[in-house]
């Protein structure tokens, strides 16, 4: 059976463990939590053994196991460095650090002690994202040009989110998403699926502001962002996020032949489309069906809808418990978690000054999973 330690019992942790019901091979061996009511709260809903300490879930966990980081983003490097140190895979949630510094010394800590280290989001690994990627590959679409993807969740400080709870009685933490930025914590969710499909990014020109200054939280942080990013395979795709303009998820790959579109980042069960380009009395169009594109046979266990996503927030642990058990490299590696995080603090940072910046780290390409080749 494949042990897993869970520091954080917030908010997300409630959508890990909705997800892990799904392995029951999987057994949670300790769950630490600052937090004393809210730890309780949690191991109580969940029938899951609390941990006295950091130190003491830590210790619980066998040797190797895999440690998931699900605390506040400001957290992420302390937990994650302490779990390496006691000698432990890790699995952070976004971001993998708040600074290049962070996630470099992270990666490298993994590398010294051969450990694998990995960060969310891991909807990459999903249906929704290994379908699209397999059309990109197939050249469904012809060649691809270029690629519009949209991460836009609407007027976000003004909804009811103090409303929001998880299962276990957890608030949505308002302050932490509003003081990290939208950027940090939603930008991944379709880098990863970019990177995958396209290899790393060399360059990133991108621009951010913060136009709503009375959220919560620091008033800086951006709450918009547009970045064009230019890969090192010569793609080309420009993404948006913010919590300001009506909710848009769609994401576009516009080929010689036509263009595959989704509208659901967070559904793994969103089936991609192809419109085919046509012209129909001299106008030339994509037709306005689009053909569903679909993968033949089974893929992975699906979560039922929960709130605005129906996601599988244990594919990323799941993957990496199986590269451990069968000795290879993890789809989800520290090389893509922390070329990953450079992209995405250069999109978040930009500004209204910075340009055009290279990017400095690299990743492999990613392995597709074993039912999408």
């Amino acid at each position: 059976m494949s042990e897993v330690v869970l520091i954080g019992a917030g908010f997300v942790a409630d959508l890990y463990m909705r997800s892990f019901a799904l392995y029951p091979e999987v057994k949670i061996r300790a769950v630490w939590d600052r937090d004393p009511a809210r730890l309780e709260a949690f191991c109580t809903h969940w029938s899951v053994p609390a941990a006295s300490s950091l130190e003491a879930a830590l210790t619980e966990g066998s040797a190797g196991c895999i440690v998931l980081n699900l605390t506040n983003p400001a957290s992420h490097f302390d937990v994650s460095t302490a779990a390496l140190t006691a000698g432990h895979h890790v699995y952070s949630e976004k971001p993998l650090g708040l600074s290049m510094a962070q996630a470099q010394a992270l990666h490298d800590q993994a590398a010294d002690a051969g450990l694998l280290l990995s960060s969310a989001p891991c909807s990459v690994l999903g249906e929704a994202a290994q379908t699209l990627i397999k059309a990109v590959r197939d050249e469904v679409c012809g060649i691809p040009r270029l690629v519009y993807a949209e991460l836009d969740d609407g007027f976000i400080p003004q909804a009811r989110y103090g409303d929001w709870l998880s299962d276990s009685g957890a608030p949505w933490p308002a302050r932490d998403e509003f003081e990290v930025g939208c950027t940090l914590e939603h930008a991944g969710y379709y880098l990863t699926w970019l990177i995958a499909a396209f290899g790393p990014v060399a360059r990133v020109v991108a621009a951010s502001a913060a136009v709503i200054p009375d959220k919560e939280g620091n008033p800086e942080t951006p709450d918009v962002s547009v970045a064009t990013l230019f890969f090192a395979s010569g793609m080309v795709a420009r993404l948006t996020c913010s919590i300001v303009a009506p909710h848009d998820h769609q994401i576009r790959v516009i080929g010689d032949a036509g263009v595959i579109e989704l509208k659901q980042a967070w559904d793994n069960d969103a089936k991609p489309r192809f419109r085919k380009r046509v012209t129909i009395r001299r106008r030339l169009m994509e037709l306005p069906v689009g053909r569903k594109l679909k993968i033949a046979g089974p893929t992975h266990p699906k979560v039922k809808r929960w709130g605005a996503a129906a996601m599988n927030f244990a594919l990323g642990p799941m993957e990496m418990l199986e590269a451990i058990e069968a000795g290879r490299p993890c789809r989800l590696s520290s090389d893509f978690a922390l070329h990953l995080n450079e992209v995405t603090l250069a999109i978040q940072n930009a500004g209204d000054t910075s340009g055009a910046q290279d990017m400095q780290t690299r990743c492999d390409a990613m392995e597709p999973m074993p039912w999408a080749r």
